[in-house]
Protein backbone atom coordinates (compact mmCIF):
# COMPACT_ATOMS: atom_id res chain seq x y z
CA UNK A 1 0.00 0.00 0.00
CA UNK A 2 3.17 2.28 1.10
CA UNK A 3 4.84 1.51 -2.30
CA UNK A 4 1.49 2.12 -4.30
CA UNK A 5 1.23 5.63 -2.47
CA UNK A 6 4.75 6.62 -3.26
CA UNK A 7 4.40 5.81 -6.62
CA UNK A 8 1.36 7.84 -7.24
CA UNK A 9 2.52 10.58 -5.22
CA UNK A 10 5.98 10.81 -7.72
CA UNK A 11 3.52 10.30 -10.33
CA UNK A 12 1.67 13.55 -9.13
CA UNK A 13 5.02 15.23 -8.84
CA UNK A 14 6.15 14.52 -12.54
CA UNK A 15 2.56 14.64 -13.96
CA UNK A 16 2.75 18.88 -11.97
CA UNK A 17 6.40 19.43 -13.85
CA UNK A 18 4.96 18.02 -17.09
CA UNK A 19 1.72 20.01 -17.50
CA UNK A 20 4.41 23.50 -16.66
CA UNK A 21 6.28 22.16 -19.47
CA UNK A 22 3.52 21.90 -21.70
CA UNK A 23 2.19 25.57 -21.14
CA UNK A 24 5.66 26.62 -21.75
CA UNK A 25 6.49 24.83 -24.58
CA UNK A 26 3.09 26.14 -26.49
CA UNK A 27 3.31 29.62 -25.29
CA UNK A 28 7.21 29.79 -26.63
CA UNK A 29 6.39 27.96 -29.51
CA UNK A 30 3.67 30.40 -30.54
CA UNK A 31 5.70 33.40 -29.68
CA UNK A 32 9.36 32.42 -31.55
CA UNK A 33 7.15 32.42 -34.74
CA UNK A 34 5.62 36.03 -34.26
CA UNK A 35 9.08 37.13 -33.02
CA UNK A 36 11.19 35.61 -35.98
CA UNK A 37 8.86 36.82 -38.04
CA UNK A 38 8.64 40.20 -36.51
CA UNK A 39 12.43 40.50 -36.09
CA UNK A 40 12.50 40.09 -39.49
CA UNK A 41 10.13 42.92 -40.73
CA UNK A 42 11.04 45.49 -38.82
CA UNK A 43 15.11 44.77 -38.60
CA UNK A 44 14.80 45.18 -34.44
CA UNK A 45 18.23 42.94 -32.88
CA UNK A 46 16.36 42.58 -29.55
CA UNK A 47 13.36 41.19 -31.37
CA UNK A 48 15.51 38.66 -33.38
CA UNK A 49 17.42 38.39 -30.11
CA UNK A 50 14.21 37.15 -28.29
CA UNK A 51 13.26 35.07 -31.12
CA UNK A 52 16.47 32.95 -30.90
CA UNK A 53 15.28 33.02 -26.47
CA UNK A 54 12.21 31.67 -27.32
CA UNK A 55 13.36 29.03 -29.38
CA UNK A 56 15.97 27.95 -27.30
CA UNK A 57 13.63 27.75 -24.77
CA UNK A 58 10.81 25.58 -27.00
CA UNK A 59 13.89 23.27 -27.83
CA UNK A 60 14.79 22.91 -23.66
CA UNK A 61 11.25 22.50 -22.99
CA UNK A 62 11.95 19.22 -25.24
CA UNK A 63 14.99 18.44 -23.39
CA UNK A 64 13.47 18.51 -20.21
CA UNK A 65 10.22 16.11 -21.28
CA UNK A 66 13.08 13.85 -22.64
CA UNK A 67 14.94 14.09 -19.17
CA UNK A 68 11.47 13.41 -17.38
CA UNK A 69 11.04 10.35 -19.66
CA UNK A 70 14.13 9.18 -19.50
CA UNK A 71 14.12 9.26 -15.56
CA UNK A 72 11.46 7.51 -15.48
CA UNK A 73 12.90 4.15 -16.96
CA UNK A 74 12.90 1.05 -14.66
CA UNK A 75 16.12 0.11 -12.56
CA UNK A 76 18.12 -2.83 -14.78
CA UNK A 77 21.20 -4.47 -14.30
CA UNK A 78 23.52 -1.57 -15.31
CA UNK A 79 21.65 1.03 -13.62
CA UNK A 80 20.37 -1.00 -10.59
CA UNK A 81 19.23 2.51 -8.65
CA UNK A 82 17.48 3.56 -11.76
CA UNK A 83 17.51 6.47 -14.10
CA UNK A 84 16.41 8.91 -11.52
CA UNK A 85 19.71 11.66 -12.73
CA UNK A 86 18.66 11.40 -16.28
CA UNK A 87 16.78 14.20 -15.65
CA UNK A 88 19.92 16.46 -13.75
CA UNK A 89 22.01 15.12 -16.88
CA UNK A 90 19.24 16.56 -19.36
CA UNK A 91 18.77 19.66 -17.38
CA UNK A 92 22.70 20.78 -17.27
CA UNK A 93 22.44 20.62 -21.06
CA UNK A 94 19.58 23.05 -21.07
CA UNK A 95 22.05 24.94 -19.04
CA UNK A 96 24.28 25.06 -21.66
CA UNK A 97 22.01 25.69 -24.75
CA UNK A 98 20.54 28.43 -22.59
CA UNK A 99 24.04 29.64 -22.07
CA UNK A 100 25.75 29.40 -25.46
CA UNK A 101 22.90 29.84 -28.15
CA UNK A 102 20.66 31.83 -26.23
CA UNK A 103 23.02 34.29 -24.60
CA UNK A 104 25.84 34.31 -27.12
CA UNK A 105 23.86 34.40 -29.72
CA UNK A 106 21.76 37.86 -27.99
CA UNK A 107 25.21 39.37 -27.19
CA UNK A 108 26.75 39.03 -30.41
CA UNK A 109 23.58 40.39 -32.14
CA UNK A 110 23.51 43.30 -29.68
CA UNK A 111 27.43 44.29 -30.53
CA UNK A 112 26.70 43.98 -34.19
CA UNK A 113 23.14 46.40 -34.28
CA UNK A 114 25.70 48.80 -31.52
CA UNK A 115 28.73 48.81 -33.95
CA UNK A 116 26.39 49.48 -36.49
CA UNK A 117 23.05 50.67 -35.67
CA UNK A 118 20.20 51.28 -38.40
CA UNK A 119 16.37 52.97 -37.80
CA UNK A 120 13.60 50.20 -36.76
CA UNK A 121 10.74 49.37 -39.51
CA UNK A 122 7.88 48.68 -39.18
CA UNK A 123 7.39 49.42 -35.24
CA UNK A 124 3.94 48.80 -34.64
CA UNK A 125 4.43 45.58 -34.99
CA UNK A 126 7.64 45.42 -32.65
CA UNK A 127 5.08 46.83 -29.97
CA UNK A 128 1.91 43.89 -31.02
CA UNK A 129 4.45 41.26 -30.81
CA UNK A 130 6.08 42.50 -27.30
CA UNK A 131 2.92 42.93 -25.55
CA UNK A 132 1.20 39.16 -26.99
CA UNK A 133 4.70 37.78 -25.71
CA UNK A 134 4.08 39.64 -22.27
CA UNK A 135 0.64 38.32 -22.18
CA UNK A 136 1.70 34.82 -23.30
CA UNK A 137 4.75 34.18 -20.97
CA UNK A 138 2.62 36.02 -17.98
CA UNK A 139 0.45 32.90 -18.33
CA UNK A 140 3.20 30.66 -18.40
CA UNK A 141 4.82 31.80 -15.64
CA UNK A 142 2.23 32.22 -13.32
CA UNK A 143 1.05 28.34 -14.24
CA UNK A 144 5.10 27.91 -12.99
CA UNK A 145 5.19 29.96 -10.45
CA UNK A 146 2.29 28.61 -8.67
CA UNK A 147 3.28 25.00 -9.23
CA UNK A 148 6.44 25.79 -7.74
CA UNK A 149 4.85 27.46 -4.65
CA UNK A 150 2.57 25.09 -3.90
CA UNK A 151 5.84 22.55 -3.67
CA UNK A 152 7.38 24.97 -1.12
CA UNK A 153 4.28 25.88 1.30
CA UNK A 154 4.99 22.84 2.62
CA UNK A 155 9.31 23.93 3.83
CA UNK A 156 7.90 27.48 4.85
CA UNK A 157 10.99 29.09 2.46
CA UNK A 158 11.64 32.00 1.10
CA UNK A 159 11.53 32.16 -2.81
CA UNK A 160 15.14 32.50 -3.46
CA UNK A 161 15.65 29.33 -0.75
CA UNK A 162 13.20 27.12 -2.26
CA UNK A 163 14.94 27.63 -5.86
CA UNK A 164 18.26 26.54 -4.60
CA UNK A 165 17.20 23.76 -2.67
CA UNK A 166 14.61 22.32 -4.89
CA UNK A 167 15.56 18.89 -5.86
CA UNK A 168 13.78 19.36 -9.21
CA UNK A 169 15.36 20.90 -11.59
CA UNK A 170 12.51 20.83 -14.58
CA UNK A 171 10.75 22.57 -12.43
CA UNK A 172 13.28 24.95 -11.49
CA UNK A 173 14.45 25.57 -15.13
CA UNK A 174 10.94 26.44 -16.53
CA UNK A 175 10.15 28.80 -13.57
CA UNK A 176 13.80 30.68 -14.59
CA UNK A 177 13.38 30.52 -18.16
CA UNK A 178 9.68 32.16 -17.59
CA UNK A 179 11.31 34.97 -15.94
CA UNK A 180 14.04 35.37 -17.89
CA UNK A 181 11.51 35.89 -20.82
CA UNK A 182 9.44 38.45 -18.43
CA UNK A 183 12.69 40.55 -18.04
CA UNK A 184 13.80 40.35 -21.39
CA UNK A 185 10.82 41.24 -23.36
CA UNK A 186 10.70 44.03 -20.56
CA UNK A 187 14.34 44.95 -21.85
CA UNK A 188 13.18 44.45 -25.69
CA UNK A 189 10.57 46.69 -25.01
CA UNK A 190 12.61 50.01 -23.29
CA UNK A 191 15.14 49.32 -25.98
CA UNK A 192 12.35 49.71 -28.63
CA UNK A 193 10.74 52.96 -26.95
CA UNK A 194 14.23 54.57 -26.84
CA UNK A 195 14.88 53.71 -30.12
CA UNK A 196 11.69 54.73 -31.51
CA UNK A 197 10.52 57.52 -29.34
CA UNK A 198 13.83 59.26 -28.51
CA UNK A 199 15.87 57.92 -31.58
CA UNK A 200 19.11 56.20 -30.24
CA UNK A 201 19.03 53.70 -32.81
CA UNK A 202 21.96 51.94 -30.51
CA UNK A 203 19.81 51.67 -27.89
CA UNK A 204 17.87 48.15 -29.89
CA UNK A 205 21.45 46.43 -29.58
CA UNK A 206 22.33 47.36 -26.07
CA UNK A 207 18.59 45.83 -25.23
CA UNK A 208 19.86 42.95 -27.04
CA UNK A 209 23.23 42.78 -24.96
CA UNK A 210 21.26 43.22 -22.01
CA UNK A 211 18.70 39.78 -22.64
CA UNK A 212 21.77 38.09 -23.45
CA UNK A 213 23.34 38.97 -20.17
CA UNK A 214 19.93 38.05 -18.49
CA UNK A 215 20.22 34.59 -20.29
CA UNK A 216 23.62 33.98 -19.38
CA UNK A 217 23.22 35.12 -15.50
CA UNK A 218 20.54 32.27 -15.79
CA UNK A 219 22.25 29.49 -17.49
CA UNK A 220 24.94 30.20 -15.01
CA UNK A 221 23.10 29.59 -11.80
CA UNK A 222 21.03 26.97 -12.94
CA UNK A 223 24.51 25.11 -14.56
CA UNK A 224 25.79 25.30 -10.64
CA UNK A 225 22.96 24.10 -9.36
CA UNK A 226 22.23 21.36 -11.32
CA UNK A 227 26.12 20.35 -11.07
CA UNK A 228 25.41 19.74 -7.12
CA UNK A 229 22.68 17.77 -8.11
CA UNK A 230 24.49 15.31 -10.59
CA UNK A 231 27.32 15.06 -8.14
CA UNK A 232 25.09 13.75 -5.54
CA UNK A 233 23.24 16.45 -3.04
CA UNK A 234 22.09 15.51 0.20
CA UNK A 235 18.56 15.23 1.05
CA UNK A 236 16.96 18.35 3.08
CA UNK A 237 17.61 19.16 6.41
CA UNK A 238 14.18 18.51 7.87
CA UNK A 239 14.44 14.82 6.07
CA UNK A 240 17.75 14.33 7.33
CA UNK A 241 16.69 15.15 10.93
CA UNK A 242 13.14 13.14 11.23
CA UNK A 243 15.14 10.55 9.35
CA UNK A 244 17.81 10.29 12.13
CA UNK A 245 14.89 11.05 14.91
CA UNK A 246 13.22 7.80 13.74
CA UNK A 247 16.21 5.85 14.22
CA UNK A 248 17.37 7.69 17.42
CA UNK A 249 13.50 6.07 18.43
CA UNK A 250 15.80 2.56 19.04
CA UNK A 251 18.43 4.24 20.94
CA UNK A 252 19.16 4.49 24.33
CA UNK A 253 18.76 2.69 27.26
CA UNK A 254 16.97 -0.67 27.44
CA UNK A 255 17.02 0.00 23.49
CA UNK A 256 18.84 -2.44 20.80
CA UNK A 257 20.77 0.03 19.50
CA UNK A 258 23.45 1.41 21.51
CA UNK A 259 24.65 4.44 18.96
CA UNK A 260 24.25 6.13 15.67
CA UNK A 261 27.57 5.66 13.95
CA UNK A 262 26.39 7.63 10.63
CA UNK A 263 23.45 8.60 8.41
CA UNK A 264 24.46 9.66 4.72
CA UNK A 265 21.51 10.60 2.02
CA UNK A 266 21.66 11.53 -1.81
CA UNK A 267 19.46 12.36 -4.14
CA UNK A 268 19.12 9.93 -6.97
CA UNK A 269 16.60 11.68 -8.86
CA UNK A 270 13.91 14.59 -7.69
CA UNK A 271 11.77 11.94 -5.88
CA UNK A 272 14.37 9.27 -5.26
CA UNK A 273 16.34 9.44 -2.14
CA UNK A 274 19.12 6.74 -1.29
CA UNK A 275 20.09 6.15 2.63
CA UNK A 276 22.65 4.41 4.13
CA UNK A 277 23.22 4.09 8.51
CA UNK A 278 25.49 2.48 10.17
CA UNK A 279 24.32 1.81 13.89
CA UNK A 280 26.07 0.35 16.77
CA UNK A 281 24.07 -3.02 17.96
CA UNK A 282 24.34 -3.85 22.00
CA UNK A 283 26.29 -6.97 22.70
CA UNK A 284 23.29 -8.19 23.90
CA UNK A 285 20.97 -8.05 20.64
CA UNK A 286 20.29 -11.50 18.94
CA UNK A 287 20.43 -11.76 14.96
CA UNK A 288 16.53 -11.86 15.20
CA UNK A 289 16.01 -8.64 16.86
CA UNK A 290 18.67 -7.10 14.92
CA UNK A 291 16.24 -8.19 11.68
CA UNK A 292 13.36 -7.12 13.41
CA UNK A 293 14.32 -3.69 14.29
CA UNK A 294 15.83 -3.63 10.76
CA UNK A 295 12.68 -4.25 9.40
CA UNK A 296 10.34 -2.02 11.54
CA UNK A 297 12.97 0.98 10.90
CA UNK A 298 12.75 0.29 7.30
CA UNK A 299 8.43 0.57 7.39
CA UNK A 300 8.98 3.60 9.48
CA UNK A 301 11.41 5.78 7.30
CA UNK A 302 10.12 4.88 4.02
CA UNK A 303 6.11 5.66 5.04
CA UNK A 304 6.90 9.24 6.56
CA UNK A 305 9.46 9.63 3.79
CA UNK A 306 8.17 8.18 0.29
CA UNK A 307 11.19 9.64 -1.56
CA UNK A 308 13.15 7.20 0.35
CA UNK A 309 13.03 4.08 -2.00
CA UNK A 310 16.56 2.72 -1.00
CA UNK A 311 17.55 2.28 2.29
CA UNK A 312 20.57 0.50 3.84
CA UNK A 313 21.34 -0.57 7.48
CA UNK A 314 24.69 -1.68 8.01
CA UNK A 315 25.68 -2.87 12.07
CA UNK A 316 28.87 -2.03 12.71
CA UNK A 317 30.55 -1.33 16.02
CA UNK A 318 31.26 2.00 16.81
CA UNK A 319 35.48 1.20 16.95
CA UNK A 320 34.76 -0.75 13.54
CA UNK A 321 33.38 2.09 12.02
CA UNK A 322 35.96 5.02 13.14
CA UNK A 323 38.92 2.07 11.95
CA UNK A 324 37.19 2.20 8.99
CA UNK A 325 36.67 5.99 8.40
CA UNK A 326 40.34 6.45 9.64
CA UNK A 327 41.91 3.99 7.02
CA UNK A 328 39.37 5.87 4.21
CA UNK A 329 40.95 9.32 5.77
CA UNK A 330 44.83 8.03 5.10
CA UNK A 331 44.05 6.79 1.75
CA UNK A 332 43.00 9.77 0.63
CA UNK A 333 45.69 11.81 2.10
CA UNK A 334 48.01 8.99 0.74
CA UNK A 335 46.56 9.42 -2.70
CA UNK A 336 46.89 13.58 -2.79
CA UNK A 337 50.24 12.86 -1.31
CA UNK A 338 50.84 11.13 -4.66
Amino acid sequence: MKAAEAGDRKRVETGGSKSVIFVAFACNLGIAVAKFLAAFWTQSSAMLSEAIHSLVDTSNQLLLLLGISRGNLPPDAQHPFGHGKEIYFWSFIVAMVLFSLGAGVAIYEGIEKVLHPQPLQHVFVLYVVLLVAMTLEGYSTVKAVGEFNRRRQSSGQGFITALRASKDPTLFAIVLEDLAAMVGLTIALLGTMAAHLGGYDWADGVASILIGCVLAFVAIFMSSEIRSLIVGEAASHPVQTGIRKIIEAETGADKPIRKINEIRTMHLGPQDILVTASVDFDDWVSARTVEDVTARLQKAIKSRYPDVHNLFIEVQSEQTFAASKNASQIQVVGSAAH
